[in-house]
C-alpha cells in the first residue's frame, strides 16, 4: 500500500493529525452504527427468540429456501466456524434441520422446519420496526443501503487488488 495514491488520499496540505481524529474515521462511524443497529435488533428480535445473526440466516432461508451450508455462508459473508454454531443453535430451537446432501455427501443442506417457516409470519413486522427506529423514511433507508452496497463492493475490489485475489463477494 505504501506509495500508492488513492482517491481522497492525504495531500501535503492536509495536517496529518486531522486524518487521525476518531471522528474522521468512516470505519468508526460504520462500527458505531452497526453496534447501534445490533442493539435495536436485540430488543426487537427478543420476541422471536432470535439473535441478529440467527435472524440473518432465517432471512436467507425464507428468501432462497433450502441450500448448502457453503452457499449460505457465502451469502451472509460468514465462515463455517461462525456459521456452524449459529446453525446448531437454530437446529436445537427446532427452526432448521441440517442434513447431508444425497447428491454430495461432503455437502450439508440446511432446511427450514415447519416451525422455522411459520416464524416468518411473526418476523414480517421486524423491518417496519427497524425503519421506525432509524427516524428515516423508506427512500432514505433504500438510498443508504444502496450506497453501503457500493462501498462494500469497492472495498472488496480494493482488497482483491492489494492481495492479488479476485473479489468474490
Amino acid at each position: 500500500m505504501a506509495g500508492k495514491r488513492y482517491p481522497g488520499a492525504m495531500t501535503s496540505s492536509t495536517p496529518a493529525d486531522d486524518w487521525l481524529r476518531l471522528d474522521r474515521q468512516i470505519c468508526f462511524s460504520l462500527n458505531a452504527a452497526s453496534r447501534a443497529f445490533n442493539g435495536v435488533y436485540r430488543v426487537i428480535l427478543k420476541d422471536l427468540g432470535l439473535t441478529y445473526p440467527q435472524y440473518l440466516v432465517m432471512l436467507v432461508l425464507w428468501e432462497d429456501g433450502d441450500q448448502p451450508v457453503k452457499r449460505l455462508g457465502e451469502r451472509l459473508r460468514l465462515d463455517s466456524g461462525t456459521l456452524s454454531p449459529l446453525l446448531k443453535r437454530l437446529e436445537a430451537a427446532g427452526l432448521v434441520r441440517r442434513e447431508r446432501s444425497a447428491r454430495d455427501e461432503r455437502s450439508v443442506e440446511v432446511r427450514l422446519t415447519e416451525e422455522g417457516a411459520a416464524l416468518r409470519e411473526r418476523a414480517v413486522q421486524v423491518p417496519r420496526r427497524i425503519v421506525a427506529a432509524t427516524g428515516c423514511d423508506v427512500d432514505e433507508i433504500r438510498a443508504l443501503r444502496d450506497r453501503l452496497d457500493r462501498l462494500t463492493s469497492a472495498l472488496d475490489a480494493a482488497v482483491a487488488a492489494e492481495t492479488g485475489e479476485t473479489a468474490s463477494r
